[in-house]
């Protein structure tokens, strides 16, 4: 039996007017379907930050700036293990674009549990919801 591959992943969490930004995964990827928050896979010699930051202006075709690291996680699937980052973002100009996802949506705190997020998001948003001042 191989070891399962380690992945390093960087994801941001956009406030804009009491809404938090999402993504949705394209249907043929990892977890097809699943709403998250946008990222994604770190690359060698990259920090966590300046991976965000080349991730979003790939996947949403806008800038951002990184601020502090909100919560990280190690989680488990049967094929891999992932240690996610989350930072709070800033999103100075621009509106985000679904060029490498499949949609993109401002949700507030009451609609997080309307969506299917990655089960390594669990803990993620428990402390969303437990943090009202983020929404303000």
């Amino acid at each position: 039996m191989q070891p399962a591959r380690f992945i390093e992943v960087s994801a941001a969490l956009i406030f804009r007017a009491g809404r938090l930004l999402i993504t949705q995964r394209r249907a043929d990827a990892h977890l097809g379907g699943c709403w998250e928050f946008p990222g994604g896979k770190r690359e060698a010699g990259e920090t966590f930050e300046q991976c965000l930051a080349r991730e979003i202006r790939e996947e949403l075709g806008v800038a951002i700036t990184v601020g502090d690291l909100f919560e990280e996680i190690a989680h488990v699937y049967p094929e891999k293990n992932v240690h996610l980052k989350f930072f709070l973002c800033q999103l100075p100009a621009g509106e985000p674009q679904p060029l490498d996802c499949a949609a993109v949506k401002w949700i507030g705190p009451e609609d997080l549990d309307a969506h299917t997020f990655p089960a390594a998001d669990a803990r993620l948003l428990a402390k969303l919801s437990a943090t009202p001042r983020l929404w303000e």
